[in-house]
């Protein structure tokens, strides 16, 4: 009798065999970024292609969102989502192996569970891809290739499913030989699960099992020597619940900053600091302590978002938005950058850019940075004179503050 579920059941068996490839990759590299350095990653749709290290692309921006990984208050880093998606694609691709091989001798019951549970990763994969659409703003090729391998593996079970159903209802004369499409007993529906459960939550067990105790490493990164800001030149940010003092270095042109600031944000942390920003331009035309600009024209940025103290934050925040144009503006010349804040802000803020008193101000910032020996780089925060590490910022960050601050996360 010919397998009608046959040509279905490999193509859901393809789809899980990808779900474990692009699975695989996406938790190999949170691992290696166990050890609080910075490493290549995976960003192809192509399963094979070597890892990039450029810090700044989707699969990074998507690894160290808030929704990449589970508990992270409890453990470094949390569990990666992608781990449990590895044991689902392990049971799917074992099960439908299991079809392959049995054919239309399997349990009616079987086909039925296999099309109803292989809904699961896709309707997360809907839930990631919004998520992507909506608050990342940009796609993962390894989170994609994932979102592909959920639509081969509902497709090809719901065609199984469908095409032994069909096959059902005509019952040939005196009946199906025995042994053939039975209708199996609802046991082995728990059996399936409990297998399923286990392929799911045994690799998490043992993940946690092996994460070493970063405790130690949370204060190791140094402090500042003189934090009292004498000279007035920080910023505050308004936010809605301020219970502990920080200090955040940023460049306005920094893309790890709005970054940081976004995580911030996404973990609903961010209204719950009271925040003093330092602003740390790198841009030579005012930062005598790199001799090129890096992030040109963030000394006038820098200076705008002085001058529309206390509106400070909602300044810097339209020109985190506005980075990609604000950063071409920038390197095309000081005249067209400033145009763009003149049209923002309007004249006055144009004014006061260029006072003796707002270049003071960024001055004093700057001489800031020097009397507490802080490095040349952005962004940096502290937690009262305290450095929060930069691997600390980032997949770490729920897991150092429920440590450090844990009010700011209630």
């Amino acid at each position: 009798m010919r397998n009608v579920a046959r040509t279905p059941t490999i193509v859901a068996l393809v789809g899980s065999v990808l779900g474990l490839v692009f699975a695989g990759y996406s938790t190999t590299d949170y691992m290696q970024h166990l050890d609080r350095q910075l490493h290549a990653i995976h960003c192809s749709f192509i399963p094979g292609m070597p890892a990039v290290s450029d810090a700044e692309n989707p699969c990074r921006a998507a690894m160290y969102s808030a929704w990449s990984a589970m508990f992270r208050e409890t453990w470094w880093g949390g569990v990666p989502i992608s781990l449990f998606a590895l044991g689902v694609y392990a049971f799917f691709a074992a099960f439908a192996l299991a079809l392959l091989v049995g054919g239309l001798k399997n349990s009616r019951r079987a086909y039925q569970f296999f099309g109803v549970t292989s809904l699961g990763p896709l309707v997360v994969s809907v839930v990631m891809a919004l998520i992507s659409a909506i608050k990342l703003g940009s796609f993962c090729k390894t989170c994609v290739g994932l979102y592909v391998a959920s639509i081969l593996l509902a497709v090809g079970a719901l065609w199984a499913l469908n095409a032994v159903r069909k096959l059902h209802l005509l019952v040939p004369t005196g009946g199906w030989p025995e042994g053939y499409l039975e209708t199996g007993h609802p046991v082995w529906i728990g059996a399936w699960l409990g297998a399923m459960g286990l392929c799911v939550l045994l690799p998490s067990l043992l993940y946690v099992k092996s994460l070493p105790d970063y405790r130690s490493k949370l204060a190791s990164c140094g402090k500042l020597n003189e934090p009292n800001d004498t000279a007035k030149a920080m910023v505050k940010l308004s936010t809605a619940h301020p219970k502990r003092s920080v200090t955040l270095l940023v460049d306005p042109l920094c893309p790890t900053c709005k970054a940081l600031h976004e995580r911030l944000d996404a973990e609903g942390i961010v209204e719950n600091l009271d925040i003093s920003m330092l602003l740390f331009p790198l841009d030579n035309t005012c930062n005598w302590m790199i001799d090129r600009a890096l992030h040109p024209g963030s000394c006038v940025l820098s200076r705008a978002v002085l001058c529309t103290d206390p509106r400070s934050r909602e300044a810097l925040e339209w020109m985190y938005a506005n980075q990609d144009e604000l950063t071409r503006l920038g390197k095309s010349g000081e005249p067209l950058l400033r145009a763009k804040v003149r049209d923002r802000f309007g004249p006055e803020v144009d004014s006061c850019i260029d006072s003796k008193p707002t270049r003071l101000r960024l001055n004093n910032a700057l001489q800031y940075a020097v009397s507490n020996h802080v490095p040349v780089s952005t962004p940096q925060l502290y937690l009262g004179d305290l450095r929060v590490c930069d691997e600390d910022t980032d997949l770490g960050m729920r897991y150092t503050f429920g440590q450090l601050a844990p009010e700011v996360l209630r």
